[in-house]
This record gives structure tokens, sequence and C-alpha cells, in this order.
């Protein structure tokens, strides 16, 4: 059973690996989880996924091989492996449940009798304390209470013992294939980091303190470091207007994870391509402006450059002077592209549109080429990959 399960898995595009499925033997060999349907989720999750991006896929996965487990009809037949059936998950019971339990004969005579009773049932049952419904003290059903009891045919249980959590799909914003959330930019954004101590020495270090300390002949020496921080620094230059409106959102919850990731972080607004100038406030960007060249002599080279922007727009406003639709460029968009790739170590370009749509050709493939193929679309996935390309 659990082989189909594991090629379900799969199925769904989680990349999990012989070697993680035999993890997840071993724990139910070991009897880390029994006879909990739900503690069986969580565990098969933890060893089968390695990144909670891929959580909702598990999730389907999960949904369509179980689907059912609480119908009538193929409870057996497909969904309750017999290694769960086993009368070690009475741990959770209280001493009169489990008194209960033994006095019908155990789990095991609990099972026969409802199998027994599967054959006999012919309608819906509601009450009672024998037939298989809702209600009522009997074993088997819904919405009423057994110590030993199976749960068919309810959403979710009175006694809280059987939520089924993979339907909620709570982790579905976290898929890699979708466009990404404020929750998802910041987790993908931590894969550009580079430690450093600077500033005040204000945290204790532990180890040097009992290094120190030991050395003393005991008597307490308490070393300081200063406080870790990412040390990475960040240009982020956002598109704004035309067709970025739609973008505008996720282009903010960008910018905010940003602000919290990076302490070292600067920021500039440009329209369609990047040209003699660019600005901090849209209001007033017709008479607040800052050169571009300004930006290349006050920033360093070992800042990482991330351009954000759809690239859709006539070539001729990259390659021409005179292109831009706002205004009078005396140089070509292209030209001041390659002088920011050349004076910084690393440049990216994000695009908020999908890249089904990217196409070879027109100002998307230009602007692909001025950034030596460094794109990314914005998903997870994307933004991931970018992260790693800025931080070798």
């Amino acid at each position: 059973m659990l082989i189909d399960f594991f090629q379900e898995v799969r199925a769904a595009r989680v990349p999990v690996s012989l070697k993680e499925f035999l993890d997840l033997m071993e724990a139910l060999e070991k009897k880390l989880v029994f006879a909990d349907i739900e503690e069986f989720y969580y565990l098969s999750r933890l060893c089968l996924v390695k990144d909670e991006k891929h959580f909702d896929k598990f999730d389907r996965a999960y949904d369509k091989y179980f689907k059912g487990i609480e119908t009538l009809d193929n409870l057996f037949a497909e969904a309750i492996p017999e290694d769960w059936l086993k009368s070690e998950f009475q741990r959770n019971l209280t001493e009169e449940q489990k008194a209960q339990i033994e006095a019908m004969g155990g789990l095991e005579e609990l099972m026969k009798a409802f199998k027994e009773r599967m054959e006999e049932q012919e309608k819906k049952h509601q009450g009672g304390n024998r037939m298989i419904g809702t209600g009522g003290t009997s074993p088997f059903g819904a919405d009423g209470y057994n110590p030993e009891g199976f749960r068919i045919g309810q959403k979710s249980g009175r006694q809280g013992r059987a939520v089924k959590v993979w339907e909620k799909r709570g982790y579905k914003d976290l898929d890699g294939d979708i466009t990404l959330g404020i929750r998802n930019i910041k987790i993908a954004l931590r894969r550009l980091r580079k430690f450093a101590r600077e500033g005040a020495a204000d945290e204790l270090d532990l180890d040097d303190t009992i290094r120190s300390t030991a050395r003393n002949a005991g008597y307490l020496d308490l070393k300081m470091v200063p406080e870790r921080h990412n040390s990475i620094k960040v240009l982020l230059f956002f598109d704004i207007g035309g067709s970025m409106d739609p973008h505008v959102k996720v282009c903010e919850e960008l910018f905010s994870a940003a602000r919290v990731e990076f302490k070292h972080m600067e920021y500039f607004y440009f329209h369609n391509f990047i040209y003699e100038s660019v600005w901090k406030n849209n209001l007033r960007r017709s008479n607040e402006t800052t050169s571009t060249w300004d930006v290349m002599h006050k920033y360093t080279p070992d800042y990482k450059v991330i351009f954000v922007g759809d690239a859709s727009m006539a070539p001729y406003e990259i390659t021409q002077p005179g292109g831009s639709i706002e205004h009078w460029n005396e140089e070509a968009g292209a030209t001041w592209m390659q002088r920011m790739t050349e004076h910084f170590e690393k440049v990216i370009w994000i695009n908020p549109l999908a890249e089904r749509y990217w196409g070879e050709g027109g100002s998307l493939g230009i602007t692909r080429q001025l950034v030596e193929e460094h794109m990314y679309p914005m998903t997870i996935e994307g933004l991931e990959a970018g992260m790693r390309y800025l931080s070798r």
C-alpha cells in the first residue's frame, strides 16, 4: 500500500527519493506513530518533504491517495493499513476507556464485528449503539462517542481526533509554481545572506566565555561580541507605471520583504528601462531625480543589483537614443545597462510576467541578453535561483 502512496507523491512532482521512503518505513517499524491517520500525515510529510514549498503538492497527493478513508465503501479496501489497527493506540485512552475495550474483546474483535456489520447494514443508521451510522454510542460512525471508534461519513470529529488537515491545504501559498506572496518572498530572499559581526559588542559569546573562565581558574570572565547581521548590500530598481500596473501588489510585497531581510538596501524607480536618471519619489519624479552616474559612483561594485520589471516595451526604447517615451535620452538604454553590468559584480532581472509569455525576441529578449541571461520569473523557484546566483 505505501509503495503506491510513495509513487503518488512522486507523481505530484514532490522530489522524494527512495532513501526518504525507507526512512518513513523505519519510523513506522519503530512505531513513532500508531493507528492515527493524522499523525501518519505529519510523519510522512516530515520524512518525504524536505522543502516547505512542496507542502501543498504533498497535501494534494495525500488527499488523492487516501480519499475516502472515512467512507464506508472502501475503508478497509484501501484506506487503513492493517498494522495501524493494533491495540497499542490505546495509549491515548483513559483507564476507563481501556476497560470498556477489553470488555468488548479488544480491538481485533471490534474490527471483526465492524466488518460483519458492514455486510449486515443496507441503509444509513442514525443513533443507537450497534449499527454503523451517526450519533449514538456505536463504535462505528460519526458524531457520537465510543472510546474505540471509527469515524465514518463526517467532515470533523466531535472528539477532535480526526481533523483532515491535508484537505485544508494550509500551505498552498507556498507552492513553487505560483506567484509569490510576502511570506514566500521572505523565505526566498533568505538565500542571499552573508553574516558578519559589526558594531558594539553587546551579545554574549558563550563558548569564549566558558574557555576564558576555565583559563581564569573558574572566575567568571564574560566575553561579548557584536551581533551577527546580514552584511549583503542590495540595490533594487523597480519599473513603475504602464504595463507594470497589474504587478503593483507583488512589487510592494517584494519591497516590504527586502526591507526586512536586508540591513543594507537602497531602492530607485525607473519607467520601462534605465536611462540617465532614476528617482525615489514617484510624485516628484519630474524634478527630483538621481543621476545614474551618481548611483554607480556612490555604491560600490559589491552591491547586488536587482531590477524588477516586465521588460515589455518597444525594442527601440532600449536600443535607440531618444527611445524613451517620457523624455529625450541622449544615450540608448542598452548603453546604460551595459555600464551597470560592468560596474556592479552581480546584476539580475526579476520579471513578474509569467515565464510562458517571455518568448525569445523583442524587448524582453534584448533585456535578457543585456543581463547575460540572468532574468528570473517572480516565483519561489525563480527568486531562489536569482538569490543563489547573487550569493556566489
